[in-house]
């Protein structure tokens, strides 16, 4: 049985261990890397934004891994089924990034030759700001989006792994965030419109063990006329406490048990399924675009794949309201990283 932390607190103790492990609709911890015991080399931040529109989509990537930084820029042509990124590997950061220690306050702010990051968090707006030189072949790309601030309910999980007590997995994604402004790649310009374009904010923070294979599934639209969105997936250390498997409609998360992935590991452009213990999610996913990562450093990988597609099915709200979903846009995942 998952458990849900109902009061405001610090999200480690005086050791270094969670002090109480599990599941919240909001940002109920509060996050201080100095409370960490565990090395700085296994320390691990990142803030992570996906923003779809329906016949192109764009990722950011700021990752403090410790002793190796990742930016990455990447703009996805679903129509085409082409994918330019450009990413920078800065060596032992440390914690230099400056990575915020909340998901409310605070920006991410790196500026590189060839790379202008800002993710500018506001009182009432998130403001991306990117800039990236010769994303692919001499083509630049320059981002303004903007991010409305909505009182809703988010995903908040903080969960142990069971072989290291040191270890913890802090993680806060945002969903249904609609999304307004430009993109000009190449003298193409991409505009996102709030109505009915949305991104995901995935906020992480933590210290993990070498080994691990994630799956996250995650989509926003509208449904019925409203806000709904879904945040699916498992694999980092131990769940018993929390798992991150909710559905968000109108503002509100409605949590679900365990959710099941099946695909086809040979074929990732085949339909996948998915399917929750307590059967109130029967969703499947039509892939339009598979996103496969080779990042192979010898002791540093990440090898998967992110899957763009269309899901159909049924969900089931907490008051046992059945609802439909149909053609939403969105994507899951499944790597292996070594770090």
């Amino acid at each position: 049985m998952n458990h849900f932390v109902k009061n405001k607190q610090p999200l480690l103790d005086k050791f270094g261990k969670l002090n109480e492990p599990g599941y919240a609709y909001s940002e109920i911890f509060e996050y201080n890397p100095e409370m960490i015991s565990a090395s700085k080399w296994r320390i691990k931040e990142w803030d992570y934004y996906a923003i779809l529109s329906k016949d192109y989509s764009l990722s950011f990537t700021v990752a403090d891994l410790g002793y190796l930084g990742i930016i990455k820029v990447s703009f996805f042509d679903l129509k085409l089924g082409k994918e330019y990124t450009k990413e920078k590997k800065v060596f032992f950061p440390f914690g230099k990034l400056n990575l915020p220690k909340s998901i409310e306050t605070g920006d991410v702010v790196f500026k590189k030759k060839g790379f202008n990051i800002q993710f500018l968090n506001h009182k009432d707006e998130r403001r991306l700001i990117v800039e990236v030189n010769n994303l692919y072949k001499r083509k630049n790309l320059r981002a303004d989006l903007r991010i409305k601030k909505v009182r809703t309910d988010h995903m908040t999980i903080a969960t142990p792994w069971e072989e290291n007590q040191k270890a913890f997995y802090y993680n806060q994604k945002i969903n249904c965030m609609p999304v307004s402004g430009d993109v000009y790649l190449d003298g193409e310009e991409y505009v996102f419109n709030p109505k009915k374009d949305f991104a995901v904010l995935d906020w992480g923070r933590g210290v993990w063990t070498y080994k691990n294979t994630w799956f996250w599934s995650n989509a926003s639209g509208i449904v019925n006329g409203k806000h709904f969105g879904f945040n699916f997936g498992y694999g980092f250390g131990d769940t018993s406490k929390a798992t991150e498997n909710m559905l968000f409609y109108d503002g509100k998360a409605h949590k679900l048990e365990d959710v099941k992935f099946e695909y086809n590991q040979y074929d990732f452009l085949d339909t996948w399924t998915f399917t929750s213990k307590d059967k109130r999610v029967k969703l499947k996913m039509t892939p339009i675009y598979d996103r496969r990562d080779k990042t192979n450093l010898i002791f540093i990988k990440n090898l998967g794949h992110q899957v763009f597609g269309k899901f159909n099915g049924t969900v089931v709200l907490d008051d046992e309201n059945k609802l439909e979903v149909k053609d939403l846009l969105g994507f899951a995942e499944v790597i292996t990283n070594h770090y």
